[in-house]
C-alpha cells in the first residue's frame, strides 16, 4: 500500500542553488530548485509498541520548514535528521489504531519530538525532567534519525495523507476546538514556552520582533501569561500590524523605525557606527526575536539595555555580529519547541497551557487563512513563502481535499 505525501529527498546542488538564489528568486523554491516531490510512498507502519498511524486533518507550514527547502537551515542539523522525510510538524490528526490508552478515532495534536520514550530508551536526564526538546537521544534507538517528526525518514510527516507517531507525541482534542485552532497547538505550546523563557519582570519592556505566526502567538502568550509592561511588535506587513493590534500591542513598528522606537520608549541614546546599524545604550529588557534572520537578530541585541535578555525563537541563520552579546553583557537565550515551565510552583506542559489558551480565544482560529490539497503543493509553499505580503498568517495542507 502506498500514500501520498510532499517529500524532501537528498540533493546537494539544488540545496546549494536553493541557498544561492533563493531569497532573489523565492518562487524557484516550489518548482525547479526544491529538492520535493510529490510522490506515493510506501506507507510507514507503526515502529513497536505504543505506536500508530495518524491521519492528518491539517497539517501548517512553518518557518523552519520554509527554511530548509530554501537552504537556510545551518548544516549542525544534518545528523539530526534522516532523507528523505516527509515535512509537517504542525498537525492536527485522527488515531487510525488504538494506542495504548486512546482508541481508534481519537483526534490529535501532534507533539513533534522524537524523545527517548518514542525511541524506545530509558529517559535521559532532559526527558526525565520533562525537557523533551532537550533530549539528547534524538539520533539513537530503533528510530532514525530525527529531532521531529517531519524530519525523521521513518515515521513520515504531516504533508502526506498518513504517517506513524509514539503516545508520547499524541495530545488528544478537546470536542470543542475546532481543527484550526488544533493545528495552532504546537506553535502556540512553543510560542508559551518562549514567553516564560524569557522570564519577564513585571512592567518589562519587551520588543517582539517578527509578526508571522510565530510572533503573534509569542505576543499572545506575553499578554496572557506575564506582567510584562510596554509590549512593542516590529511587524512588516498591514495584515500583520492589524493582528498585533488585535492582540493587544503597546506598539506596533516598521522594521525600519524599530530602533528608533525603543529608544523613545526607554530614553536610550542612540549611536550610530562607521558602518553597519544603529544601536542603543540603554534600550528594552528582554527582545525575542521571532524572525532568525541575520538582521533580526542583529536588531534584538542592538536595541536590548546592558544587562537585558535576547530571546532567539525563530530557527536563526548564520552572520549576526555578536559584538553588543559581549560588550553589553546581555543573556542569548534559546527557545525551541514545546516544554515544561515552573509556573508558580507547578511544574506544567507548555503544550497543556497552550490548549487552556486556544479554548478561550476564538479569533485564533482565523489565523489559518489558507488550506491546499497535497497535489498543489507548489502553490502552497508559494504562498506560505509570501504570506506576509498577502495578509495571511498560517498556509496549511488539507490532506482531504482533492
Amino acid at each position: 500500500m502506498t500514500t501520498q505525501a510532499v517529500e524532501l529527498f537528498r540533493s546537494v546542488p539544488r540545496y546549494l542553488t536553493a541557498r544561492a538564489v533563493g531569497d532573489r528568486l523565492p518562487g524557484l523554491l516550489s518548482g525547479p530548485l526544491a529538492p520535493m516531490r510529490f510522490v506515493n510512498r510506501k506507507d510507514v507502519v507503526p515502529l513497536g509498541p505504543g505506536w500508530g498511524r495518524v491521519r492528518p486533518l491539517l497539517s501548517g507550514i512553518c518557518g523552519s520548514d520554509l527554511a530548509t527547502i530554501g537552504g537556510k537551515s545551518s548544516f549542525y542539523f544534518s545528523p539530526l535528521v534522516s532523507l528523505p522525510f516527509v515535512p509537517g510538524h504542525e498537525v492536527v490528526g485522527e488515531l487510525l489504531d488504538d494506542v495504548d490508552d486512546l482508541p481508534q478515532g481519537t483526534r490529535i495534536a501532534l507533539k513533534p519530538v522524537l524523545s527517548c520514550l518514542a525511541r524506545g530508551l530509558d529517559p535521559c536526564p532532559n526527558c526525565a525532567a520533562g525537557l523533551t526538546g532537550r533530549c539528547d537521544r534524538v539520533t539513537t534507538g530503533h528510530v532514525s534519525a530525527g529531532l521531529q517528526t517531519g524530519y525523521c525518514a521513518d515515521t513520515g510527516g504531516g504533508w502526506s495523507k498518513m504517517f506513524v507517531a509514539h503516545r508520547s507525541q499524541l495530545r488528544p482534542v478537546p470536542d470543542g476546538l475546532s481543527d484550526s485552532k488544533a493545528v495552532l497547538l504546537e506553535p502556540l505550546s512553543c510560542a508559551v514556552h518562549t514567553a516564560l523563557r524569557a522570564n519577564l519582570e513585571p512592567n518589562a519592556n519587551v520588543v517582539v520582533i517578527g509578526a508571522g505566526t510565530v510572533g503573534i502567538l509569542t505576543l499572545l502568550a506575553i499578554k496572557e501569561l506575564t506582567k510584562a509592561g510596554h509590549v512593542a511588535v516590529v511587524a512588516k506587513h498591514a495584515k500583520q500590524r492589524e493582528w498585533a493590534g488585535a492582540f493587544g500591542a503597546s506598539e506596533i513598528v516598521d522594521p525600519k523605525e524599530a530602533t528608533n522606537a525603543v529608544r523613545r520608549a526607554t530614553s536610550a541614546m542612540k549611536l550610530r557606527p562607521e558602518r553597519g546599524a544603529p544601536f542603543l545604550l540603554g534600550g528594552a529588557d528582554v527582545a525575542i526575536d521571532c524572525v532568525g534572520s541575520r538582521s533580526s537578530l542583529n536588531l534584538a541585541l542592538r536595541i536590548t539595555r546592558a544587562g537585558g535578555r535576547v530571546v532567539v525563537s525563530g530557527i536563526p541563520t548564520e552572520g549576526a555580529d555578536l559584538t553588543p552579546l559581549w560588550f553589553r553583557e546581555l543573556e542569548l537565550v534559546g527557545a525551541y519547541t514545546s516544554g515544561t515551565e515552573r509556573v508558580g510552583d507547578v511544574d506544567r506542559s507548555t503544550f497543556d497551557m497552550a490548549i487552556e489558551l486556544a479554548s478561550g480565544l476564538p479569533m485564533l482560529a482565523d489565523m489559518v487563512g489558507a488550506r491546499y490539497p497535497l497535489a498543489r503543493w507548489r502553490e502552497a509553499i508559494d504562498h506560505a513563502l509570501g504570506a506576509g505580503k498577502l495578509g495571511t498568517l498560517k498556509v496549511a495542507f488539507d490532506p482531504r481535499l482533492d
